[in-house]
């Protein structure tokens, strides 16, 4: 037994040699190549599928993104983009009497194969979106002045479009027009405390209803130029969820009793540019945060569950799912009733002073 032991001490100060020597490589290693620029792509060039994944979902995007605008979908996200560039042309103070002569008539080519489509087919696209885009062009050739012949020919080729909605007002207006706020912050940071990541839930069914009040509440959050470029894939089938639920790392012990799981899949091909590649984690992070918080307010708990970009849990999704190589998961999220008596971390947040600065610039 004493011999066992000693031999287990020698093993284990083995190991700790080894990681020490490791870490000792690793450290010169990276301050070598992670000084400089050049260097740094010398480094990814001799590990090239460390990032191999994101550069070819971002380039098989924007390949995406140009094939699928000649095709009936349910929304169209280059019309979005445009429109919402109106807008914000629209609330610009003061507002010019003339601009987007430089993509009206895109914008114009955008809206019409929507509008045709809506024609055709009614159910195969997402009509409010077309409301939307219709309402806020006519807000805009009425702004603009008409004597402008980029402007007036573009006008007319709008008014000889089909659609069969009138004008709803959803352009830019008032922001009081959208109501008043009876919520105190002080109820809000409430909220916010008593939210925690809830790992052990009660097995009591989650209303479908429920979840879909707590997406309408995440749709509202804000995305770059209105394109929302991303989906929740719910599951509550039990036996989907165990399936999707054992993929990543971080729920074991507890994935075989969660009842719902969202997968929040950002969509690489609502982009044509690679500078927009970090918008997917931006924009669905935004959504993620609004639904756990419906959630909570709701009476459901969660917990967020994070996915690292590791090939073997990307490949194992990605076929599980079905997922396209240009849709990223972001994360996952475990939704439930708490399971009574379960505890929770607290989870001790940095102090405001340790990540809150005003008015830093660079000395």
């Amino acid at each position: 037994m004493l011999n066992a032991l000693r031999k287990l001490a020698k093993d284990l100060l083995a190991i700790r040699g080894v990681r020490k020597a490791f870490e000792g490589i690793t450290r010169v290693l990276l301050e070598t190549f992670g000084g400089n620029r050049i260097l740094s792509h010398v480094w990814c060039s001799l590990w090239p599928f460390s990032f191999n994944r994101e550069q070819a979902a971002v380039l098989r995007g924007r390949r995406n993104y140009y094939r699928a605008r000649g095709h009936d979908r349910k929304s169209h996200v280059e019309l979005r983009r445009n429109i919402h560039r109106l807008e914000k042309g629209l609330v610009m103070i003061p507002r010019r009497d003339v601009f987007a002569l430089d993509y009206i008539d895109e914008t114009l080519d955008f809206y019409e194969r929507s509008a045709l489509q809506h024609a055709r087919a009614p159910a195969s696209i997402d009509a409010d979106e077309i409301q939307w885009a219709h309402d806020v062009l006519c807000a805009y050739f009425s702004a603009c002045s008409s004597s402008h012949p980029v402007i007036l020919k573009a006008c007319k080729r709008f008014h000889a479009l089909p659609w069969a909605g009138g004008n709803e007002g959803l352009a830019p207006s008032p922001k009081s027009e959208r109501g008043q706020n009876r919520i105190a912050l002080s109820d809000l940071l409430e909220l916010a405390k008593q939210r925690r990541s809830v790992r052990y839930f009660d097995d009591r069914p989650v209303p479908r209803e429920t979840i879909d009040e707590a997406l309408t509440l995440a749709a509202l959050a804000p995305t770059a130029c209105n394109r929302m470029p991303y989906e929740f894939r719910i599951f509550d089938d039990p036996q989907m969820v165990s399936q999707v639920a054992q993929v990543p790392f971080g729920t074991v012990g507890y994935n075989d009793q969660i009842p719902v799981m969202a997968v929040l899949v950002g969509k690489l091909d609502s982009y044509f540019s690679p500078r927009d590649r970090h918008a997917i984690y931006i924009d669905s992070s935004l959504a993620a945060m609004s639904f756990i918080f419906a959630l909570e307010a709701a009476g459901l708990s969660s917990c967020a569950i994070n996915w690292p970009d590791f090939e073997p849990l990307e490949r194992k999704m990605q076929k599980l799912l079905g997922l396209s190589l240009t849709e990223r998961v972001v994360m996952l999220i475990a939704i439930g009733y708490e399971r009574p008596g379960s505890l929770v971390p607290y989870s001790q947040k940095k102090q405001l002073d340790t990540f809150r600065t005003y008015n830093r610039l660079r000395k």
